[in-house]
């Protein structure tokens, strides 16, 4: 019998990485990226069995402060897994030559107990997002798992999501580990990265009937139950999210998994805005209009973006307590309005849309 206050784990075997330490001119190094997977271990062994599988050389290695291991650069950007229950950890965290100095929940600074002293604003925020995902290597013998580290915004923002689902089965679902590239444009510069990403081998329905734990599980018999995955905290993402769009997949995740509450509406509202706030043009003197000949003024009544965005997000967050999905609220937004979708939208419309939500008119 196990220890029953004694949460159980594999032993772990080793890093995937999507970086490496490349040399600069000045003799020093700095973070470089992949785009196809580096794994690490201190067993030469299992990664000889990783590059007959992926690709690539095995050759030293040795981390900065550790002792020496073995890396190999393999030629994949996608491979087998088995996922194990729990398999995500996210925390806000310093790091220095000394280890990890604050390790943080957005609330709580836990290794001293004490309130996170970050503060709000993700542009002064020392603290990185920090994701660690566990998965089994399905091609590759060894009983353990392999950990994948990544300070990313979107994998804090979409690997919780999928943990949170796997979690559900109490069992190792097969699954594939994969890189995606992902653009965007800042600044007025084109900027590419890679997200690591989690793909399921069997459907969402086949998962949350049980049907995956058949013939897919790695260990049979009675198993203990699986603590249950946090959901994301979804202020904590909005709170290091850099752009309106990245707050409104966030209300989109917290609609479509059920999470949507009065508190997560009106913070990310609030974030949204802060992030679309139009900046404040220099005051420029219009001329007094004239009337026409009959007396009458022309006028242009145009709604401000800012404002729009506002109510669309009410909106979703309404629909969410509702249980719609954003595509049906889009739906029936064209469907009131003469087909206008809502990027379209008036303010006009956008309130009284929302009413129409929050009185339940809307399937």
């Amino acid at each position: 019998m196990p220890i029953l206050t004694l949460q159980q784990r594999l032993r772990e075997l080793g890093r995937i990485r999507i970086g490496q330490k490349v040399a600069t001119s000045n003799g020093k190094t700095r973070p470089g990226k992949l785009d196809r997977f580096r794994l690490t271990s201190p067993s030469k062994e299992l990664l000889d069995r990783v590059a007959a599988k992926y690709g690539g050389t095995v050759a030293p290695w040795t981390p900065e402060g550790g002792a020496g291991q073995y890396e190999v650069i393999t030629d994949a950007r996608r491979m087998p897994i088995h996922v194990p229950p729990q398999p995500v950890s996210q925390y806000f965290e310093l790091w220095s030559g000394g280890g990890c100095q604050r390790r943080c929940d957005g609330v709580t600074e836990l290794l001293k107990d004490r309130p996170c002293i970050c503060g709000p604003d993700p542009e002064q925020r020392q603290c990185k997002p920090t994701t660690r995902l566990n998965v089994v290597l399905s091609e590759i013998e060894g009983v353990g798992v392999w950990r994948l580290e990544s300070h990313g915004y979107y994998a804090a923002l979409e690997l919780p999501g999928v943990a949170e689902l796997l979690a559900q089965t109490g069992g190792y679902v097969e699954a594939f580990l994969g890189l995606e590239q992902r653009t965007a444009k800042r600044d007025g510069q084109t900027r590419h990265w890679m997200v690591p990403t989690i793909d399921l081998a069997v459907t969402p329905a086949a998962l949350m009937a049980g049907a995956a734990s058949v013939g897919t599980a790695v260990a049979a018999g009675r198993q203990r139950a699986a603590i249950e995955a946090p959901r994301p905290d979804y202020l904590r993402l909005a709170s290091v999210a850099e752009t309106p769009d990245a707050v409104r997949e966030l209300y989109e995740q917290a609609v479509a998994a059920g999470h949507m509450n009065k508190k997560i509406a009106d913070a990310l509202t609030a974030r949204a805005a802060e992030l679309g706030a139009p900046k404040k043009a220099p005051v420029k003197k219009e001329p007094e209009p004239t009337p026409d000949a009959e007396g009458v003024y022309d006028a242009e009544f145009v709604d401000d973006p800012a404002d729009v965005q506002a109510v669309w997000f009410q909106v979703i967050a309404a629909a969410g307590q509702h249980g719609l999905t954003t595509e049906q609220v889009e739906a029936g937004f064209a469907q009131r309005n003469g087909g206008t979708h809502p990027s379209s939208g008036t303010v006009a419309q956008m309130t009284a849309y929302l009413a129409a939500v929050k009185a339940g008119e809307v399937r």
